[in-house]
């Protein structure tokens, strides 16, 4: 796998810039500042209201995106000039001065790592700093967190559809809502338990693991009358002398033709030709994309005569790849057809070759791909990941919860839509066993959950409270970045990636249904709870 990379050089691709906002920030940058409060102490928290694609879970991601970006952030003086072309022309040329100085050296972000579960309400960040400064952050910080959360947690539900054991790889590239939403979903797919990705840039920027092979214009492209400039190929083992791979391919297809009971005059000469090429290209790598003419009457056997050729001289060929028709059904038929060649031709290693799919797989079709007894192995996945076609927005929000240490609460006509106040601390309560109880937020003055000790709280949404006893509690939202400053190394990718499948074991089977999972639940502590209802009582009074 390529490393992760993160030099200053490649800023502009890994996150968002500056003036990537809503021109509402800046007006509201002009007011804070006009009314002399640009430097109040402001607190927002970063959370979604509920679970996409109608399941009880999420992943968090993006967090390495918003680090790069704040550590990144500052006003050139392209951005400042164009901002004082759209603001009103009357605004005093102080302001702009103050917006060339403007950067993150004074905000701090607490957040979940990624890959945590995240649920309804708990913060996946908590930004703090300069009321003028983190209402600026609000509309990157969201682009940055909502799309990579959602790819994350989508690719999470296709793992689990999958199991464990099939390969899944994205190949949405060219799907995807521009060049930006296909570098953020390679990236989160892999997060979300995806194996690798089609995309290059994401293996040169993310260390995504990339993987492709050959399309059916490389094979349309050949019609059999081409003569390869070097149709030699040396044994595997480098000793021994070169040998014509074209010629070998010949005189396998009428051993092959004549066990399957096919005319050596059915197989595509062009189809063999271009498998051929890539075969002396890719001697190590050889895979077949069999669907381009005919999968029994040309690809198979074509494919056969070059893996055999291959296998002759001490290659393996790495498998097949079909794109078309029931994929289920055909995958199954190839697989026979190895087993009887693989034992006709004594070449053990053929009857286990890999057989991957494509083809508009969505939800699915990819639980009748992963069914017991399926003979499918790799499964790419496109257009289904990286538009997320059953939910396409998070619908994450960033909400004011407190300026100068007073907490504030947004209280509104529509109750779903009120926010919770003060600075908050959030922690997961565990059973003995390491499943989830619930996740608790409370006030952060207020002392920790214990383990082995009861406490109450109040479930959202729930008329009474529950007393519960957790044998485990661990604090959810660490700190990254304290006055601008790094305070500890982001995991890789890789890692997050790993901590995400671990987060998902502890989820119960019943949270972990993909249709009509049971809530999981999440508390206010008695005295978060008080205040809600205090600020409540005063809004209305």
């Amino acid at each position: 796998m390529a490393a992760e990379q993160d030099p200053e050089a490649l800023e502009a691709l890994a996150a968002a810039r500056p003036l990537l906002t809503d021109l509402y920030q800046a007006t509201m940058a002009l007011g804070y500042w006009r009314a002399g409060r640009a430097r109040e102490q402001a607190e927002f928290e970063l959370f979604f209201r509920g679970c996409p694609f109608g399941g009880a879970f999420a992943l968090a991601a993006g967090l390495r995106d918003c680090v790069r970006f704040l550590r990144a952030f500052r006003l050139r003086d392209a951005d400042v000039q164009f901002l004082a072309s759209v603001l009103p022309p009357d605004t005093d040329p102080a302001f702009f001065d103050y917006l060339r100085a403007v950067d993150c050296s004074d905000v701090t972000v607490r957040a979940l790592p990624e890959g945590s579960l995240a649920f309804p309400g708990v913060p996946l960040l908590q930004v703090g700093g300069p009321l003028l400064v983190v209402q600026l952050l609000e509309t990157p910080l969201l682009c940055l967190v909502s799309y990579a959360s959602l790819i994350a947690t989508n690719a999470a539900r296709l793992r689990l559809i999958a199991g464990p054991k099939k390969r899944l790889l994205e190949m949405g590239l060219r799907r995807a809502q521009g060049p930006d939403g296909g570098l953020t979903a390679s990236t989160y797919s892999y997060l979300g338990g995806f194996d690798g990705s089609s995309n290059v840039l994401a293996g040169q920027l993310r260390g995504v693991p990339v993987a492709g092979t050959l399309a059916h214009s490389f094979i349309t492209s050949f019609l059999g009358t081409e003569v390869p400039p070097d149709p030699m190929l040396a044994p595997a083992a480098g000793q021994g002398p070169r040998v014509d791979l074209a010629a070998r391919v010949e005189a396998w297809l009428d051993r092959v033709c004549a066990h399957l009971g096919r005319g050596v005059q059915e197989p595509h000469r062009g189809e063999r030709a271009a498998f051929v090429a890539y075969a002396l290209a890719f001697p190590r790598a050889f895979q077949g994309l069999l669907d381009t003419y005919s999968v029994q009457r040309s690809g198979l056997p074509n494919f056969l005569a070059v893996a055999l050729a291959l296998g002759e001289l001490g290659y393996r060929a790495v498998g097949v790849r079909l794109d078309s028709g029931d994929l289920l059904q055909q995958a199954q038929e190839i697989r026979r057809v190895f087993r009887t060649v693989s034992g006709q031709f004594q070449m053990p290693w053929l009857e286990s070759i890999s057989i991957a799919v494509s083809n508009n797989i969505g939800e699915e079709e990819l639980a009748r791909l992963a069914q017991e007894g399926s003979e499918v192995n790799v499964i790419g996945i496109g257009t289904s990941v990286v538009t997320c076609p059953r939910q396409p927005s998070l619908g994450c929000v960033y909400k004011l919860v407190s300026v100068g240490g007073q907490p504030r609460m947004k209280l509104t006509e529509d109750p779903e839509k009120q926010t919770l106040p003060g600075s908050k601390a959030a922690f997961r309560l565990l059973r003995a066993d390491g499943s989830l109880l619930l996740d608790v937020l409370q006030l952060a003055e207020e002392q920790p959950p214990q383990a082995g000790r009861e406490l109450r709280v109040w479930p959202q949404g729930a008329q009474e409270a529950w007393t519960v006893k957790p044998a485990r509690v661990e604090p959810l939202l660490r700190l990254w970045v304290q006055r601008g400053q790094l305070c500890e190394p982001l995991p890789s990718l890789a890692q997050s990636r790993a901590f995400a499948q671990l987060s998902l074991s502890h989820l119960s089977p019943d949270h972990k249904r993909l249709e009509q999972p049971a809530p999981y639940p999440v508390a206010l502590s008695d005295k978060l709870r008080a205040l809600v209802a205090s600020l409540l009582a005063g809004g209305s009074s």
